[in-house]
């Protein structure tokens, strides 16, 4: 992947990606929230084939859906997203988690590993955004942390051991 960052002064900013697969996008993120979201021919770059506009909500939406965060395909063990030092992972709470059973505040997990769970989408997906400690984490619910790499390693380490 090839992505290239322009500022438009007076607009906004401009991001063109061309992916491996030969299909190029351009995104215009204006000043005003509204974003642009224009896909070129894959034989003619200066082509454009569709172009898609996106409030500032509804790109937030679809942001959330390409990242992963309202599903995961079931191939993916584990997905990262990095924000500078920091990383959003997400975790399937399989049946071998000993956190299972437990709340966010038995494990203590902020005060233990630095990291903080941002969501719970449980089994039947219902979401909990921004849980507090009271949350009981259940079999196969998927948790979306943020943290940096050392925090990540020690979440996994509570998820797993399910120790308080």
């Amino acid at each position: 992947m090839n992505l290239k960052e322009t500022d438009l002064p007076g607009i906004g900013k401009k991001f063109v990606v061309e992916t491996k697969s030969g299909d190029k996008l351009a995104i215009i993120i204006h000043d005003d929230g509204r974003r642009e979201v224009f896909h070129y021919d894959r034989d003619d770059h200066d082509e454009i084939n569709s172009l898609v506009t996106l409030n500032d909500d509804e790109a937030r939406y679809v942001s959330a859906i390409i990242g992963g965060i309202t599903y995961k395909p079931t191939a993916l063990e584990n997905i990262e997203v990095a924000l500078g030092d920091l990383i959003i992972e997400w975790y399937r709470l399989d049946p071998q988690y000993k956190a299972i059973g437990k709340t966010i505040g038995d494990l203590r997990i902020r005060q233990r590993s630095g990291a903080t769970i941002i969501a719970v989408i449980e089994k039947n997906h219902s979401k909990h955004i921004n849980p507090g400690p009271d949350l009981l984490l259940t079999s196969d619910a998927l948790v979306v942390v943020l943290g940096e790499h050392l925090h990540q390693q020690q979440i996994r380490q509570i998820l797993l051991s399910g120790i308080s």
